[in-house]
């Protein structure tokens, strides 16, 4: 099976790990993957800041650069749900607008791709520790991914997985959000932390670095001795 890579801005720039260690996982069930080297932002930044015709001029070169792609996965349920949910209407009417549509219906979460489409639940990884699980926003409300993360994880030798409060409670990134109401989302980060805290566990995990790069931030300044870990560097642990 033929697999394109995505690697959303953020992970490239700030934690390629994440990247590498999702090529490890699926190299690992028997998947050949691919990496298109000209791949560069699937919009969604210029989307959400309200310049639509940028942000649709960076989602024509993603349509562009993984149009002959059989399957599109990202360790990224931002990205990815975007690319589902917002394509189509970005490309609404436009003369493009069938191969919009269908770019979206082969776009895969990492999580998602390996327990929906490939069936498969263990990884064969090990990683001794304790962590609780966090639901990202974009994960559970525009992929509406619940089980599968937790499905991989429960799969893990030695991880110990304990749920903490309201975990379905937004953490306090959302991109831009950060940005313009400050106040507002380092409070969230922390009632967020303050829960995981509560579970007395080592480690965070989640689908999305986005969210674990925010809870980091709040974390260092806060002199937490919690760590953050996305779902595919539990998973390729062992690997």
């Amino acid at each position: 099976m033929n697999v394109h890579i995505f690697v959303p801005c953020f992970v490239d720039q700030l934690y390629p790990q994440v990247a590498f260690n999702m090529v490890k996982v699926l190299e690992r069930v028997g998947c050949n993957v691919i990496y298109n080297a000209n791949q560069t932002c699937c919009g969604q930044p210029a989307f959400n800041a309200g310049y639509w015709q940028e942000s649709k001029d960076v989602c024509n070169k993603f349509i562009s650069d993984f149009n002959d792609a059989d399957y599109i996965v990202a360790p990224s349920a931002s990205c990815i749900g975007f690319i589902k949910n917002y394509y189509p209407k970005v490309f609404d009417k436009a003369s493009n607008s069938k191969e919009a549509n269908a770019i979206g219906k082969k776009a895969f979460e990492f999580s998602e791709f390996l327990v929906n489409e490939l069936k498969i639940e263990d990884v064969n990884a090990s990683f001794m520790g304790k962590a609780t699980y966090h639901d990202s926003c974009a994960a559970l409300r525009e992929c509406h991914l619940k089980q599968e993360p937790r499905k991989l994880l429960s799969h893990v030798k030695g991880l110990e997985l304990i749920e903490m409060q309201d975990v379905e409670t937004c953490c306090g990134f959302g991109g831009s959000f950060a940005v313009k109401f400050e106040p507002i989302s380092i409070a969230m980060a922390d009632q967020k932390i303050s829960h995981a805290e509560e579970t007395q566990v080592e480690y965070i995990i989640s689908t999305d670095m986005s969210c674990l790069m925010h809870l980091e931030g709040r974390l260092k300044n806060n002199s937490s001795n919690l760590k953050v870990l996305h779902l595919a560097d539990v998973l390729a642990n062992n690997l």
